[in-house]
């Protein structure tokens, strides 16, 4: 419920006032309250993850409003003090002893309040009901930490159905055919057509492959930039008649495969068919989509009938419920029987069963937990689907109270939206989701709650990053309206699509806007409005670049405005003190009272889609920015030189991420105010004889973990770059270094390196040579343009290596047969503009399977410019 997320966001407001003693002097008289305060919230936690189920009376509705209006009253106080402070003309700070009585009476009110509910509460644990509760929480549940790790996507039940789209990809017809997978949603049509589309001699088949969601909001526009990504990623034109162009250009003569997801109307495929060239070769055309009218639609199904998916059967059900709670591990005989019913329950829907079977990974294996899920499922079954619903929301009634609001928060991003995992985790961590524990950062902390969700299939993962973290994820379209439902049902965010937004959004504390205009927001007074993410915004009609809306939203934390139309946002920005997360489109200077925003936590700046990646844009840094206290991650394409820290006192100790910084001179006096850096990207543009950049004192960053340095082909003194690694290293990319293979030692020595990129000839010469003490922890390697003709080692001078990834190595001759002998290699992906690298992968993979390493890989295909990958 958000009563929990509404407590934790309070305690995490309170206890950042009291870290920033300019804050915390304003709040002295009610210190006492402010003190009970904190304990009272400790308390109402601990009852909630107690009783997650139990909200007799409305407690946790009232728990809610109570922690809403606490922060409200706070806040609201602390602005009417600091307010004056951050105008252009600043004027001294003066108490109001209105302000102060009003704030008392506020305070004095809420305190009262939640005092009520404690007692409510302490009686209703001490009552027999609420033993009795607890003792069911005991019985039926278990730590999340045990469910099992998701993996690829289960195919159980349609492997008659794989074999049959393969058969109709790779047929005998060389026209162009269509091929539609019909079904309801859930059933399994992206997973049957992902599955295909993935498969090895699919890949091979085809020349060319890409992949575009659709769905009912689709951008002809976006489909073709899609298209051209995976065709001619190179490509920078965005007007829509050249991208159809060159799309057809692109496909022209080549055998391709495109697989359009989640079609909803006959427009979508006539706004786009004749961008599809026949050539008389076998190209195909993969329509997804739950309408019967799409599939049978008459400007394709002459060609080819529908592929109808089907539900399971009650073996097949049951089959992919024990596959994903048990994985390869026999499941307990007791166990059947309740087992079958919770599946045969499902009705032989996949996306329900990998639902429940997410839920019953969390539960403990015991007849009385499975009996108590079997029973809430058998109560939501009826013949209607639109009561599947009842039984997908079982997932969030047995969600702990810790992963509710992250689960509600993402029904806040558009349909089949790709969410950048980054993103995500900042956005949570500045709402105030996540709790602390122990040594790990919220950040860590947020990863961890983000892969629980996983576990209980309610989040997809799209692309995990070389790490094995999860780098960009999503969520289904049945599963994103639960999570719309339950987060409008609990007030704890609104959704507006290309409509006017209320006058009166007073009670809306968080708001997702997406294909809306910014105009209306002038007339809009949100005064307990926390957040606002836009999505895809537009205007309509003249608009102001100076549009004072902001005012209006003066308590925001949250404001992500990227890719709406240009505004001057800083003026007004910078007098949102409480704002911790600040996201926005290109802007060449970020003013020097940055630093008023004291809570701040994440700043992003963004390229903007009107800026090509050539273009050499940076953005001016104040000195100032050394004194926002609570700083977390500085973010941006590329930032210019890094100021120094002029007048600041104190070190920012809470700083993880910088990047990128262009011409980053790492000083011993730099370094000393970023000490805990974990995320560090650098870049050179050009080159002054003068300059010393001092990359050696990088051994003084003992938290970094992660480093890129870029170097641009302007910079011409690369021997002013003698960087020296920190032992912490566990990600390193270097790009344009151009140093002999000879120096390689300095990197291979780095006891924690598990993943290297070499990019755009980082290194250079005909030969390298690796030895036995080199690259004990490396996992992933990845080459990609280098003139690099022989490379000599041995299979035990890469013990742990698990994928290599070769592109644009147009002089390698061959792959050392050495890599056949690496048991732990499971991937090898090359390009296919070196044929003798190809045959030699072959070869290894032959090897490879003579081991009996049947699950090893190789990828062949196309660069991608864009991606830095094969299609």
């Amino acid at each position: 419920m958000a009563a929990y997320a509404a407590l934790v966001s309070l305690a995490r407001t309170i206890h950042l006032i009291l870290q920033n003693h300019h804050h915390s002097i304003f709040f002295h008289e009610f210190n006492q309250e402010i003190e009970q305060g904190l304990q009272q919230i400790a308390f109402l936690q601990a009852f909630l993850e107690d009783f997650p189920d139990g909200d007799d009376d409305g407690l946790q509705s009232r728990i809610r409003d109570v922690a809403y209006e606490a922060e409200d009253a706070i806040q609201d106080f602390l602005s009417k003090q600091i307010q004056p402070m951050l105008k252009s003309v600043r004027r001294p700070l003066q108490r109001h002893e209105d302000n102060i009585s009003d704030v008392y009476q506020r305070l004095h009110k809420v305190t009262e309040g939640i005092n009520s509910i404690v007692e409510e509460v302490k009686s209703a644990k001490n009552s027999s009901k609420g033993k009795d509760l607890l003792q069911h929480k005991d019985s039926s549940s278990a730590s999340s930490s045990s469910a099992p790790t998701a993996g690829r996507d289960v195919v159980v039940g349609f492997e008659d159905d794989l074999t049959a789209i393969k058969l109709r990809l790779c047929g005998q017809s060389s026209k162009l055919q269509v091929v539609p997978i019909l079904g309801m949603g859930g059933i399994g049509k992206t997973t049957l057509a992902r599955n295909a589309y993935d498969d090895q001699l699919i890949m091979e088949h085809f020349q060319i492959r890409a992949w575009v969601k659709v769905s009912q909001d689709y951008s002809i526009q976006e489909i073709l930039s899609n298209l051209l990504v995976s065709i001619k990623p190179s490509n920078e034109n965005r007007c829509e008649e050249l991208m159809a162009e060159n799309v057809y250009k692109g496909l022209k003569g080549m055998r391709y495969l495109i697989v359009m997801d989640d079609v909803w109307s006959t427009k979508a495929w006539d706004d786009v068919k004749m961008i599809f060239p026949d050539d008389d070769n076998g190209s195909r055309i993969i329509v997804t989509t739950r309408l019967l009218d799409i599939a049978t639609y008459a400007q394709f199904s002459r060609s080819s009938a529908p592929h109808q998916m089907h539900f399971l059967d009650e073996d097949q059900s049951w089959d992919l419920l024990q596959q994903i709670v048990f994985k390869q591990q026999d499941f307990p005989v007791e166990l059947e029987n309740v087992g079958r019913f919770i599946a045969r329950s499902c009705g032989g829907l996949p996306l329900a069963i990998v639902v429940i079977a997410g839920l019953l990974s969390t539960v403990g294996r015991t007849q009385a937990s499975w009996d108590n899920i079997a029973e809430n499922v058998n109560q939501a079954v009826t013949t209607n689907y639109e009561q599947f619903a009842k039984i997908l929301s079982l997932s969030y009634i047995h969600l702990p109270q810790h992963l509710r609001p992250c689960f509600l928060y993402m029904g806040g991003f558009p349909e089949d939206y790709e969410i950048p995992v980054w993103k995500l985790i900042k956005l949570w961590v500045a709402e105030g989701f996540i709790k602390a524990s122990g040594s790990k950062s919220f950040e860590e902390e947020a990863e961890e709650y983000l892969e629980d969700l996983v576990k209980r299939s309610l989040v997809v993962v799209t692309k995990r990053k070389t790490s094995g973290k999860i780098k960009i994820c999503g969520i289904h379209d049945l599963i994103r309206d639960l999570s719309i439902q339950k987060a409008q049902e609990e007030k704890f965010l609104h959704r507006y699509v290309g409509k006017i937004l209320h006058e009166n959004i007073k009670y809306h504390h968080r708001i997702s806007i997406m294909q809306f205009d910014l105009n209306s927001l002038e007339s809009m007074y949100g005064s307990t409005t926390r957040t606002i993410i836009c999505f895809q915004c537009r205007k309509s009609g003249p608009f102001s670049e100076h549009r004072p809306f902001l005012r209006n939203f003066r308590l925001l934390k949250i404001l992500d405005v990227v890719n709406s139309p240009k505004i001057h946002l800083f003026p007004e920005v910078l007098e949102l003190f409480h704002l911790r997360y600040l996201a926005v489109d290109y802007h060449t200077e970020i003013l020097a009272p940055i630093s008023n925003l004291q809570n701040l936590q994440t700043l992003i700046v963004h390229q903007g889609k009107r800026f090509k990646s050539y273009e050499p844009l940076t953005i001016l840094l104040p000195s100032k920015i050394w004194m926002i206290p609570q700083l977390r991650h500085l973010v941006s394409f590329v930032f210019s030189r890094l100021p120094d820290p002029i007048g600041a006192k104190f070190p920012l100790e809470n700083l993880q991420t910088l990047s990128e910084i262009r011409d980053f001179r790492c000083t011993e006096k730099i370094l000393k105010m970023i000490p805990n850096l974990k995320k560090l990207g650098i870049s050179y543009f050009r080159g002054k004889k003068d300059q010393d950049y001092h990359l050696d004192n990088l051994l003084r960053l003992h938290q970094l973990e992660k480093l890129k340095v870029k170097i641009y082909p302007t910079f011409v003194f690369r021997e002013k770059l003698n960087p020296s690694f920190p032992p912490s290293l566990k990600k390193l990319t270097l790009s344009g270094w151009h140093r002999p293979w000879e120096d390689m030692g300095i990197i291979g020595v780095l006891p924690n390196l598990e993943v290297l990129k070499l990019r755009d000839y980082a290194f250079r010469g005909y030969k390298w040579e690796t030895s036995e003490e080199e690259f004990r922890c490396l996992k992933f390697l990845l080459i990609d343009k280098s003139d690099l003709q022989h490379w000599i080692t041995e299979s035990n001078h890469f013990p742990n290596l698990k994928c290599l990834l070769l592109y644009r190595c147009w002089c390698l001759k061959e792959i050392p047969d050495c890599f056949g002998e690496i048991p732990t290699l499971e991937l090898i992906k090359v390009d296919d503009g070196n044929i003798s690298l190809v045959d030699s992968a072959r070869q290894i993979q032959e090897v490879q399977q003579d081991w009996g390493n049947d699950d090893f890989q190789v990828r062949i295909g196309r660069y991608n410019t864009l991606t830095g990958d094969i299609k």
